[in-house]
């Protein structure tokens, strides 16, 4: 019987954060033994809002080193980067012309990235969630680990393969469905709650990086938000900025919102500080460490991207013949 079939990416613009990890990568470490993966670089999605070439390629060299570190088995799945497989580009031309303008228009992350500068916003931004359904449907993914607030992108990419398959008459592209664990919560923002923790925050203070170091780690926690309120508990609603912190400490150290708040219910938030920090520093300082050993060895590094693109072009090779052969681009020979 054959595995279901998994890809996910994250982009290489900024660092990858602790949101990153504990919402994206912690999960695919779990996924590479029950799953056939796909973990990529989604280097042609950075291109959409602005970028510093030299930085760009330190950061993908640098995120496929933090991925293996993290517990990605480079034997057990493929690990490799967008633009060396050139299918998900040429896709991406091909299912836009089956996608309705109407759907775009509908996207949340456009109105949200381009904010007042629709007009000079560029196309690649308001044709992102293509590429990314493209990204999905050059493989044929079963599942898509997400957050929740990815969602849209997968109901959209199931639209354009509905779309595709009705048009053409035929039944090849799969139904990705969106893969989202109810018991990760979404990191937010260390100085504004009500925020996503982005990489492309202005403050490197609102996030914690998986490259940030032992000192850097407490200085982020001490300053991090938080409220006049006695005593440590868990009120979203009404105490988003420790409820955050929380959800962090749960997530570095698996356990259950109830296990932590009945720990640290009596402490101050300064207490709790130091405990987080602590975890923290005990979960991401070696990942990082070893991923700049990885980095160092431009060799390996070099291999394991080599050996991810073959395996990603190994199936995507396949499909985009068979989908150039559906549209008529191709000859059945």
């Amino acid at each position: 019987m054959n595995k279901k079939r998994v890809f996910s990416g994250i982009q290489p613009t900024g660092n990858i954060t602790i949101g990153n990890y504990l919402g994206a990568i912690k999960s695919w470490v779990e996924m590479q033994n029950v799953y056939d993966c796909l973990f990529c670089i989604v280097d042609l999605h950075s291109l959409t809002t602005k970028f510093d070439p030299i930085q760009l390629r330190k950061s993908i060299r640098y995120n496929i080193a933090l991925y293996i570190a993290a517990g990605l088995d480079p034997a057990k799945v493929a690990i490799f980067q967008q633009s060396m497989v050139s299918g998900h580009a040429e896709l991406a031309w091909i299912l836009s012309c089956f996608t309705q303008m109407g759907w775009l228009n509908r996207m949340t992350q456009f109105k949200d990235k381009a904010g007042k500068d629709k007009e000079t916003a560029n196309l690649g931004l308001y044709a992102y969630p293509v590429l990314m359904a493209a990204d999905i449907l050059l493989y044929n993914a079963d599942l898509v680990p997400v957050g929740e607030d990815q969602k849209q992108h997968i109901e959209l990419a199931r639209d354009i393969a509905i779309s595709f398959n009705r048009k053409m008459g035929v039944d090849f592209f799969t139904m990705p469905a969106p893969v989202i664990d109810d018991k990760v919560k979404r990191i937010m923002s260390l100085r504004d709650a009500s925020k996503k923790m982005s990489k492309s925050d202005v403050s490197d203070f609102s996030r914690i990086n998986m490259s940030d170091d032992e000192n850097l780690i407490v200085k982020k926690i001490r300053k991090a938000k938080t409220d006049d309120i006695e005593g440590i508990t868990y009120d979203p609603i009404n105490r988003p900025e420790i409820s955050n912190l929380i959800d962090i400490y749960c997530g570095i150290k698996n356990i259950e919102t109830k296990t932590a708040t009945a720990q640290f219910k009596d402490m101050k938030s300064a207490e709790f500080k130091d405990i987080l920090s602590h975890a923290i520093m005990e979960k991401i300082c070696p990942i990082n460490r070893t991923a700049l050993t990885i980095l160092s060895d431009e060799e390996y590094l070099k291999r394991i991207i080599e050996e991810g693109k073959i395996k990603a072009q190994s199936v995507a090779e396949k499909n985009i013949i068979k989908v150039k052969q559906i549209i008529g681009a191709l000859s059945h020979l």
